[in-house]
């Protein structure tokens, strides 16, 4: 048998019960097949274009005896001439003059490779012939079939699109795979499913194409009818081939082929990401049409009278949106969407209603509306109006919450709680929809004055500043008893005047006066200015204390001497005579006083006892608040 095991001559039984062979003729075939080589081979080896194909024989001698030749042949399919290749013996190789001379080699153990197969090399039968001298000639063979995989295939959707209406099998894509070898075969699937030749729906063309190569190239188109439903198929095909005994398959992308086909429905919606629309939004009405292509669109809303308004110039006609900016209550209402359909020339419509969430009339009220004084209270109350619920809350002027609820109730006001208050509303079902009004919560009063310059040690000649703080409303003037330089100012919820002014012989007499007034009434604090002179200060009190202390020496000597005379006596009653005359007799009584001034002074000298001038010192103020 060709490409496997060659069997013996079998001498047995024939059909007939009797001997297949007469018996001498068997005992010489029997004898002369036990002495033969015996080759094995692979009956097929599939190999791919443009690879190495090793073609294996393997073979055994009876008893061990060698072999004297080795020689390999092909046979061209169809044909039954052998065309040696090469012959192997115990001196060597030699390779015949063959087409497969250049791409010829043999192994160690006697395999012939030969390398780039081609596609000529297919189907050919390659025999192995083995010789052992007195044992005969022993031969295999193997049939040597070439491949190629095709390529993955290439799927091309038709781009000019398909209008479902139409009564004719229309191409809907063409698949391609090349450099396959033997050729394959393609089938089509539509949403995986395979699609089948169908008289009047669809249709499968093949074009089968042998290249300059001896690869072949396969083009297969599918035409179809199509409806509205295919504008979301999906097609694709498959390459199917042989390899190894078993069906191989590529597969190509899916692809979706463009489908025409006129509106049914219209739909006009709001698109907004939280699903409510507020005051200052910017709104986009989307129209959706289920036409390809999209068909003309127009806008209205409507208006008093069942009328409509127009608004396709504010639109984008092509993708069906109306954007609305900046969206306030009068927004709100019936809008329209409208399309045309050029082919039929058929309308449809859809209608959306648009609700704009707000909060108008922002309101607070003051009561007693009358001006407010100082101990006063004063009730706030805050309304607005919206289609939603709205929560209240207040804040002061540096935007702290102070309380909740409609109503604020303040007490016990003064000039320090006097502020702008703001109620805020917003609307809790409605994110960021807020509003807010502000009142200011005045209270009246003549000024008080609230802090001057503290008592100064100053030089005359010397330049000073005077400060001299109040708090008012309406807001108070400024008005010093003396001439200077003048600065005002505000601080906090406070007025501020600050005067310099050079020291004179009369300012340092009468001191200044600070006179704050308004429509209301007039304060006025005077700033006491003390002249500085340390060192004759100092020297009386030490003149002071000299005299004092020679005083009781004197007193002292004067009582020692008339005790010792015998003419003051030890009891009681002898020392309230003797004492209460002298009292009255010596009407020189020195008075040691403290002179509070020079203390005063005496704390405003250095941490060394150095003295500091006025201008040095730190300025302080007396606070007349407490």
């Amino acid at each position: 048998m060709a490409g496997g095991r060659r069997a013996a001559p079998r001498c047995g039984w024939g059909w007939g019960g009797g001997w297949g062979c007469c018996p001498f003729l068997c005992l010489l075939l029997c004898c002369g097949a036990a002495g033969r080589p015996e080759v094995y081979m692979p009956a097929v080896l599939e190999v791919e274009i443009g690879s190495t194909a090793r073609l294996e024989c393997s073979f055994s001698i009876p008893g061990n005896a060698s072999f004297t030749s080795v020689e390999w042949f092909y046979v061209n399919r169809g044909h039954s001439d052998r065309v040696r290749l090469c012959v192997i013996t115990a001196s060597g190789v030699r390779i015949d003059e063959t087409e497969y001379s250049e791409r010829l080699s043999v192994g160690e153990d006697k395999a012939l490779s030969i390398s780039k197969v081609t596609r000529q090399d297919n189907a050919r039968t390659f025999i192995c012939q083995v010789g052992a001298d007195s044992q005969g000639v022993g031969e295999s063979r193997t049939e040597l079939y070439t491949y190629k995989i095709p390529a993955p295939p290439e799927i091309t959707p038709n781009s000019a699109g398909i209008p479902a209406q139409s009564n004719d099998m229309l191409k809907i894509a063409q698949c391609t795979s090349e450099n396959s070898f033997p050729s394959p075969n393609i089938t089509w699937y539509k949403n995986g499913e395979p699609l089948l030749q169908e008289e009047d729906k669809t249709k499968i063309l093949t074009t089968l194409v042998r290249e300059s190569n001896g690869l072949y190239t396969v083009v297969s188109t599918l035409f179809s009818k199509v409806t509205r439903e295919d504008r979301n198929s999906l097609f694709h095909c498959t390459v199917h081939y042989w390899l190894q005994g078993q069906m191989r398959t590529k597969d190509s992308p899916r692809v979706n082929v463009t489908v025409f086909y006129p509106t049914e429905h219209v739909e006009l919606r709001v698109a907004t990401n939280a699903g409510i629309v507020k005051e200052g939004d910017d709104v986009k009405l989307v129209c959706d049409a289920d036409g390809n292509p999209a068909p003309v669109f127009s806008f209205f809303r409507r208006e008093l009278g069942d009328s409509w308004q127009d608004m396709t110039s504010l639109a984008d006609t092509n993708d069906g949106v109306l954007m609305l900016h900046n969206v306030s209550k009068s927004s709100s209402g019936l809008y329209r969407c409208q399309t045309l359909d050029l082919d039929d020339m058929t309308q449809h419509e859809g209608d959306v209603e648009l609700v704009v969430n707000y909060i108008e009339g922002v309101q607070v009220k003051m009561e007693p509306s009358s001006p407010l004084h100082e101990g006063d209270s004063v009730r706030l109350s805050c309304t607005a109006h919206s289609p939603v619920k709205l929560d209240y809350q207040w804040r002061d002027a540096r935007g702290r919450k102070v309380a909740e609820g409609n109503q604020l109730l303040l007490t016990n006001l003064t000039f320090e709680t006097s502020s702008n208050f703001s109620c805020r509303v917003k609307a809790r079902s409605v994110p960021g929809l807020e509003q807010s009004k502000q009142v200011a919560v005045a209270v009246k009063g003549k000024p008080r004055i609230v802090a001057i310059s503290a008592p100064l040690y100053v030089r005359q000649d010397e330049v000073i500043n005077l400060t001299c703080k109040a708090i008012a409303f309406p807001q108070p003037s400024f008005h010093w008893s003396v001439n200077g330089t003048t600065h005002e100012y505000m601080e906090n919820q406070h007025m501020a005047s600050n005067l310099t002014v050079r020291v004179s012989h009369d300012l340092l007499r009468a001191g200044a006066m600070c006179r704050v007034s308004n429509a209301l009434g007039v304060s006025e604090k005077h700033i006491q200015l003390l002249d500085q002179k340390p060192s004759e200060s100092k020297g009386i009190i030490i003149v002071a204390i000299i005299v004092c202390i020679l005083v009781v020496a004197v007193l002292g000597s004067i009582i020692y001497f008339l005790h010792k005379k015998g003419k003051i006596s030890c009891g009681r009653s002898g020392k309230q005579d003797i004492t209460k005359p002298e009292a009255r007799k010596d009407k020189n009584v020195v008075e040691v006083k403290s002179d509070k001034l020079s203390e005063e002074a005496g704390l405003l000298q250095g941490a060394n006892g150095e003295k500091r001038s006025p201008a040095d010192q730190s300025e302080k103020y007396i606070d007349l608040r407490n």
